[in-house]
């Protein structure tokens, strides 16, 4: 690696150089001064930006090497940089990780709307969870658990399918078209689930849902990446999964906050007398489910203030509306501090794109998903992670929590909404820490840290439902245990899937590939949300939790054998990563292992002696 480095910022030519592969993972590798000059000024003619050469030249020079404007040493073709631009440059480097967190707050705009967006997923998977409780009789499906699952799964199915869109709905719409008109059927779905009749119109309103949130959960984390600047990226991906922790906590909130609106509590609301779906009776179920109707509306009324993704526009550039490159050039200066840092950044994308078109006359970028090797383990470890999310059993609590505590714990609605609440409290502010950690600590670290604790954590439900119900120690085991599998959960399985995605991906295969790992997690969403009635009801809820406290043991090992580290590593770095064969991985996982066992067996025995 720092031989490749060195050969970059020498300008050494490597025999590699023109290989469209290497044009992605080392660009501008061996090029010399009037390579570069030739090459800028093809891209400044082209795209018709005189106004703004002097950003672009420079911009390039350091999109080549970080090293390009030494302080105290001239270069031979008279180019400087201003003292304002070098600060800024030198936070990009800082050694303070706080400083590469000074950006401008257009990017925290940007960055802050997504999370919106990401909030309403969030939020219907906890409003549905309080309001089931009361919807079950009204809508007459009490005894019928494989009813209750579709209904509350009816999202994640259309998720399924609908993510597939992701591709050429971004082709059509653009990255904030695809965020504006999946906000808007999600706000146009939940103020419908506020209406049903019956079970099979709310499955409708439900299930349109899915087309709100499946596209959007493609997009959201891309449009994040190919804003943010690479250093702190992860940190500023990851928003999606924090924020959907965040709606979640809003709608456990909103349960307890609507639970007692109407008359569904009083005596004058009962099965027997039929009138459990009057607007008296059903007014607080009715606004649970429609609660998460406002957030998107924000996201709907603000989304194109904001810049649009620079390499989007870019691509638009390169394919014949040359109005974009002005577009792509000012959208990254409202995204960065400096017009030279957006000169840089705008040249290299520009290469990258050309890197990337190569690639695609030459491979078919679909199919090498699946038979390339590199990509092939990069898709591996994202559907693992991907996959893990969902069977650790953490939306078993987001969907079912209210229910299970009220059928097997012995709970009143009204305490197991507060039960619930403070789950949503926790998912939300434990993963606060991993905004910091998940680019120092790493994605593969917090995941092999953390799976330990979830698994132990299930096992202590496992055996809180194996009590007799609603006896003391039942409620304080069903409590501990449900909070401290939040707290686990929330800085590694919930916020690392998503980052890890978006990044493993190549530039070239990114639409396809996200589209399909987002598919996979709201796949094994929906067979959770389907499942989990009749499997409780099947195996008791100690059983139930037992089948996902076994798959989070299984899923620490397929961490460990099967997924490597993406942490502060470049494209370049990635591809060399996932271009060994699985064999490597497996024997590195191996290894640690051995190292931990060890570790583990020394300290046992220094204490036995002492």
């Amino acid at each position: 690696m720092r031989t490749i480095q060195r050969e970059r910022d020498q300008g050494q030519t490597s025999p590699h150089a023109d290989r469209p592969d290497r044009r992605l993972a080392q660009p501008f590798s061996g090029w010399n001064h009037d390579r570069m000059t030739k090459s800028i000024d093809n891209f400044i003619q082209v795209s018709g930006l005189e106004d703004y050469e002097k950003y672009i030249r420079r911009g390039a020079f350091l999109a080549q090497s970080k090293a390009a404007f030494v302080p105290g040493r001239e270069r031979s073709d008279g180019l400087i940089l201003k003292d304002d631009e070098r600060h800024y440059l030198d936070l990009e480097e800082s050694p303070r990780r706080i400083d590469k967190f000074n950006q401008p707050w257009r990017l925290y705009a940007v960055v802050g709307l997504c999370s919106l967006g990401a909030a309403v997923q969030g939020w219907d998977e906890s409003a549905v969870n309080g309001a089931q409780i009361y919807y079950i009789d009204a809508l007459g499906l009490t005894g019928y658990d494989g009813w209750i699952g579709l209904v509350n799964s009816a999202p994640y199915l259309c998720c399924a399918f609908s993510c597939w869109l992701n591709y050429p709905l971004n082709k059509l719409l653009d990255r904030r078209g695809v965020i504006f008109v999946t906000c808007l059927i999600s706000s146009l779905t939940c103020f419908g689930q506020a209406f049903p009749q019956t079970w099979q119109q709310l499955f409708a309103a439900r299930f349109l849902l899915g087309f709100g949130i499946g596209p959007k959960s493609a997009t959201i984390p891309i449009y994040a990446a190919e804003s943010a600047p690479s250093n702190i990226r992860g940190a500023l991906v990851m928003m999606w999964q924090m924020w959907t922790a965040f709606g979640i906590m809003c709608g456990y909130i909103s349960g307890v906050a609507l639970a007692n609106v109407g008359d569904r509590n009083t005596s004058q609301c009962s099965v027997e007398a039929g009138n459990l779906l009057s607007f008296r009776c059903s007014l607080n179920w009715r606004l649970m489910l429609a609660s998460p109707t406002i957030l998107p509306l924000f996201v709907v009324a603000y989304v194109y203030t904001l810049p649009e993704s620079p390499r989007w526009l870019l691509m638009k550039a390169r394919q014949g509306n040359k109005k974009k490159y002005e577009e792509a050039f000012m959208s990254l200066c409202k995204l960065r501090h400096t017009k030279l840092q957006a000169g840089r950044d705008l040249f290299l994308i520009d290469h990258l794109l050309e890197g990337e078109e190569a690639i695609m006359q030459q491979q078919k970028p679909f199919s090498e998903l699946f038979t390339l090797g590199r990509n092939r383990r990069a898709l591996t470890a994202s559907v693992i992670t991907m996959f893990l999310q969902q069977f650790c059993g953490v939306n078993v609590t987001a969907y079912y929590s209210n229910t299970t505590l009220t059928q097997h714990a012995g709970y009143d609605p009204r305490a197991a909404l507060l039960i619930s609440m403070g789950f949503g409290i926790i998912n939300f502010f434990f993963a606060l820490p991993a905004v910091w950690t998940i680019d120092t600590f790493g994605r593969r670290n917090l995941l092999l840290s953390t799976f330990p604790f979830m698994a132990l954590f299930q096992l202590l439900m496992v055996t809180a439902f194996a009590l007799p119900s609603a006896s003391p120690a039942q409620r304080v085991l069903v409590i501990l245990g449900m909070y401290l599998f939040g707290a686990a959960y929330s800085p590694g399985e919930g916020p690392v899937p998503f980052v890890y995605s978006a990044e493993s991906m190549p530039l070239y295969n990114r639409d396809f590939g996200m589209g399909i790992v987002t598919s996979v997690n709201w796949f094994w969403n929906f067979f959770i949300a389907i499942t989990w009635p009749k499997f409780s009801s099947a195996f008791g809820a100690s059983g139930a939790f037992a089948w996902y406290a076994g798959w989070c043991v299984v899923g620490f090992f397929m961490v460990l054998f099967l997924v490597p580290e993406t942490k502060d590593m470049t494209l370049e770095e990635l591809d060399q990563v996932f271009e060994k064969p699985t064999r490597d991985y497996v024997e590195y996982g191996v290894e640690e292992m051995k190292w931990f066992l060890g570790s583990l067996a020394g300290l046992f025995n220094g204490s036995m002696l002492s």
